[in-house]
C-alpha cells in the first residue's frame, strides 16, 4: 500500500504534494502555533544556578520548606546525617539477637582477615584491626546500609603499599611509611566527603563497571604473588607489584633459601578454608562454618608452632602484636610535607576504587532485601569514617563483599552488626594480641589467598566479549596493565581506552534518516524499520547525539550534506529532529548555521523539531532562530512535515 502523506498541502486524489502558491504567514498549518511554547519558553538554569543547586541540595534537608520551624529543621538535617536517629525508633530485642549473632559470626572472619590485610599494605598486624574497629563504628551512625560490613580489603591495601612505597621504603624508614598511610587516609576521608556533600557521586562512574572487573582480577593476582613471601617463607622479596619482578624474585629466593615447612602449614589451612566454604555455600545452614575457618585456622595453626615449637626451624612467625586500642594518629597527619602532591594523587585513587566497591556491594545487597541506596550519603560516611579513622591509627576501609555476605548470611538486621564487630575486635586487641605471638606467617597468607578467586570473575570478562568489544578492550587493558606494569599503569590503561571509546562513539555521525509509520504520527530509522516510508521531498534526519560539540558537528554536518547532494533533485525540505539534543557548543551552532547556509544555496529549506531547552536558549542567543526562521521550528517531527509540504519557497534563496 502506497504511504499517504497528511491532506494538507496533497491533492485528494493523488500521494503528490498540490503545487500551491506560497503560503503566507497566515497559512501556517495551526500545529505550528503550538512552536510558540517552544521559542517564549524561559530560560534554562545557567550554570550559576547548577552549582548553587548542588549547595542547596547538599546542606538543605529534603522536603523542608518555609513551614518548618528551626528545631524541626536541625532534627531533619542531623537524621540526613547520621540515620540511626531514624531507624533507632523501631529497633528491638529481636533485631539485636540477629545482630549480635552476625557481629560476633563477622568478627571471627575479620580478625584474621583485618591482620593478614594489614602486612599486604606493609603495616604491622595491629593496625588492621584498628581499621576493624574505628570505621565500622563511625559507619553504623552514619551509613545507610544495613548489611555492609566495614574493614580494610585486600584492594586498597595494595593500592596503599604500591604507590606509598616508591615514595618511602617501609623497612627503612617504618615511621614515615605510617605517617604518609595515615596522610593519605584522612585526604581520602575528604575527597569521599566531597564527593557525597555536592553530589559528585558520578565521578565515580570515570571507572566504568568493565574497568573495575579487569582491575580486580590483575589485582587479585598480583596480590596472590605477592603472598608467595609469606608463604613460602621468604626473608626478602620485590617491592614492584608486577608479574614479571615477582615471579623473578619467588625464582631466585626458591634457589637461595626457603623453608618447606611454612608451605605445608600455608597449604593445609589453604585446603582447610577452601573445604570448609565449599561446605558452607552446600548446606546454608552452616554458612558460620567458613566464616570461622580462617579463625580457627589461625588458632590450630599457632598452637601446632607453639607445641612443637616449629619457629625455631624456619617457620615464620608474627612475633610481637602490640595490645590496647587504637592510640591517636592526629600528629602522624602531615598536610605541610613535602609530599603531600603525591599523597592527594594516591588518595584521589583509593577514594574512588573504595567508594566503587563499597557502593556496589552495598546496593546489591539493598536490591535483594528491598530498600534504596543513598549513594551521596554512603559517600559521606565513608568519608567520616575514613576522617576519623585517620586521627585513630586507622588506614583506608571501605565495605568488603566477603564479610558483607557472610554478615548478610548470618542475619544482620542492621547495622548494629558493626558495633558488635567492633567491640569484638577491641576484646580482642586488649586480651589476645599474646597469643597471637606463635601465629605463622603463611597462615595470614593462605586467609588472603582464600579471599581472593572471588575477585577473579571469568563469567562477566566473557559476557564482556559477548556483547561489548570495546568494553571488553577496557577490562583486558586495566587486567594486563595492573598484571604487567603497576596498579597507576592499569587503572591509567582502563581511563584511556574507556575515554576514547566516548570519543570515538562521538566523532562516528550519529545520524539517522526517518520515515513514518504508515496510519501513525510516528517516525522511525529506516534502517532499524524497513517497512517505515519516507515522505516525498522531504528528508527528515534524527541527531542521535545529546551534545552537538566540536567532536562531532562537523561530521554530522557533512554526512547530512552528503544526502542532500546525492539526490539534490528529491528534497525541497529538510527536517532536524533535535529531540536527542540536549546542548551544543559554538562548534555545534557554527555548524547548524552552515548547514542552513548550504542547504539555502541549494535551494532547500531546514526546519527543526524539538530542539532542547539548552540548545533552543543557545539558538536564540546567537540569534540563529532569527535567521532560520521561527516558522521553522516545531513541537514535532510530524508537524515540521506537514508545514513542509504545505509551504514552498517564494522566492530562489540567494547562493552563498
Amino acid at each position: 500500500m502506497e504511504f499517504q502523506p497528511f491532506s494538507q498541502g496533497v491533492h485528494p486524489n493523488t500521494s503528490e504534494p498540490a503545487m500551491e502558491p506560497m503560503a503566507s504567514e497566515s497559512s501556517v498549518p495551526k500545529g505550528t502555533a503550538f512552536a510558540d511554547l517552544l521559542l517564549q519558553g524561559p530560560e534554562p538554569p545557567g550554570l550559576w544556578n547548577d552549582l548553587t543547586g548542588i549547595f542547596r541540595k547538599a546542606f538543605c534537608c529534603r522536603g523542608a520548606d518555609k513551614h518548618f520551624t528551626l528545631s524541626v529543621y536541625v532534627m531533619s538535617v542531623l537524621q540526613g546525617l547520621f540515620p540511626i536517629l531514624d531507624w533507632w525508633k523501631s529497633y528491638n530485642l529481636k533485631f539485636f539477637r540477629s545482630d549480635l549473632m552476625a557481629g560476633l559470626t563477622l568478627a571471627s572472619l575479620s580478625i584474621p582477615q583485618s591482620i593478614g590485610y594489614a602486612t599486604l599494605a606493609r603495616l604491622d598486624p595491629q593496625y588492621g584491626l584498628y581499621t576493624s574497629v574505628v570505621p565500622p563504628l563511625v559507619y553504623a551512625v552514619t551509613g545507610t546500609s544495613k548489611e555492609i560490613a566495614i574493614g580494610p580489603v585486600a584492594i586498597v591495601s595494595l593500592l596503599l603499599s604500591s604507590m606509598i612505597q616508591k615514595i618511602v621504603d617501609p623497612a627503612v624508614d617504618p615511621t614515615y611509611y605510617r605517617k604518609m598511610v595515615f596522610t593519605v587516609t584522612f585526604l581520602t576521608g575528604v575527597f569521599q566527603c566531597a564527593f557525597g556533600l555536592f553530589r559528585l557521586g558520578y565521578l565515580v562512574d570515570f571507572l566504568s563497571h568493565a574497568a573495575i572487573v579487569g582491575f580486580m582480577g590483575g589485582a587479585a593476582i598480583v596480590i596472590g604473588l605477592q603472598q608467595l613471601k609469606g608463604l613460602l617463607g621468604l626473608s626478602h622479596f620485590t617491592n614492584r607489584t608486577d608479574v614479571i619482578s615477582v615471579t623473578k624474585a619467588v625464582w631466585i629466593s626458591v634457589h637461595e633459601t626457603w623453608h618447606p615447612d611454612n608451605v605445608f602449614i600455608g597449604c593445609s589451612f589453604f585446603m582447610f578454608i577452601l573445604a570448609m566454604r565449599f561446605i558452607g555455600r552446600k548446606y546454608k545452614k552452616l554458612f558460620w562454618i567458613s566464616a570461622i575457618a580462617p579463625v580457627l585456622s589461625v588458632a590450630l595453626s599457632t598452637l601446632f608452632v607453639y607445641a612443637t615449637s616449629a619457629d625455631k626451624h624456619g617457620v615464620k612467625i608474627i612475633q610481637k602484636v602490640n595490645s590496647g586500642i587504637n592510640a591517636s594518629s592526629v600528629k602522624q597527619i602531615d598536610l605541610k610535607g613535602d609530599y603531600v602532591a603525591e599523597c592527594a594523587k594516591i588518595a584521589l585513587i583509593c577514594a574512588v576504587i573504595a567508594l566503587t566497591e563499597a557502593v556496589a556491594v552495598g546496593r546489591s545487597f539493598s536490591a535483594i532485601n528491598g530498600y534504596r541506596l543513598d549513594g551521596n550519603k554512603e559517600m559521606v560516611a565513608m568519608g567520616f569514617m575514613n576522617i576519623a579513622g585517620s586521627l585513630s591509627s586507622c588506614y583506608v576501609a571501605t565495605g568488603s563483599f566477603s564479610r558483607t555476605a557472610v554478615n548478610f548470611a548470618a542475619g544482620c538486621k542492621t547495622a548494629v552488626s558493626n558495633i558488635i564487630m567492633a567491640a569484638t575486635v577491641m576484646v580482642a586487641l586488649e586480651l589476645l594480641t599474646k597469643l597471637l605471638y606463635y601465629t605463622p606467617v603463611s597462615i595470614l597468607a593462605s586467609i588472603i589467598l582464600s579471599a581472593l578467586p572471588g575477585l577473579i570473575n571469568v563469567q562477566e570478562v566473557c559476557f564482556l566479549w559477548k556483547v561489548d568489544k570495546m568494553d571488553f578492550l577496557t577490562c583486558m587493558g586495566s587486567f594486563l596493565g595492573v598484571l604487567f606494569g603497576s596498579v597507576e599503569i592499569g587503572l591509567s590503561v582502563a581511563l584511556g581506552v574507556s575515554f576514547a571509546k566516548i570519543v570515538i562513539q562521538s566523532i562516528r555521525s550519529q545520524v539517522e534518516i526517518l520515515g513514518r509509520l504508515q496510519g501513525t504520527d510516528i517516525f522511525c530509522s529506516i534502517n532499524q524499520y524497513p517497512v517505515v516510508q519516507q515522505t516525498p521531498t522531504v528528508l527528515t534526519i534524527r541527531i542521535e547525539t545529546s551534545f552537538l560539540c566540536f567532536i562531532n558537528a562537523s561530521s554530522i554536518k557533512e554526512k547530512i550534506i552528503g544526502w542532500v547532494t546525492d539526490k539534490r533533485e528529491a528534497f525541497r525540505s529538510v527536517i532536524l529532529d533535535m529531540s536527542n539534543v540536549v546542548n551544543m557548543d559554538t562548534s555545534g551552532l557554527s555548524a547548524l548555521e552552515e548547514l542552513y547556509k548550504e542547504l539555502a544555496c541549494l535551494g532547500i529549506q531546514m526546519a527543526m523539531a524539538r530542539p532542547g531547552w539548552q540548545v533552543t536558549h543557545k539558538m536564540k542567543l546567537a540569534r540563529l532562530i532569527d535567521e532560520v526562521g521561527e516558522r521553522w521550528f516545531f513541537l514535532t517531527v510530524g508537524e515540521a512535515v506537514e508545514a513542509c509540504l504545505t509551504m514552498k519557497a517564494a522566492n530562489a534563496l540567494e547562493c552563498c
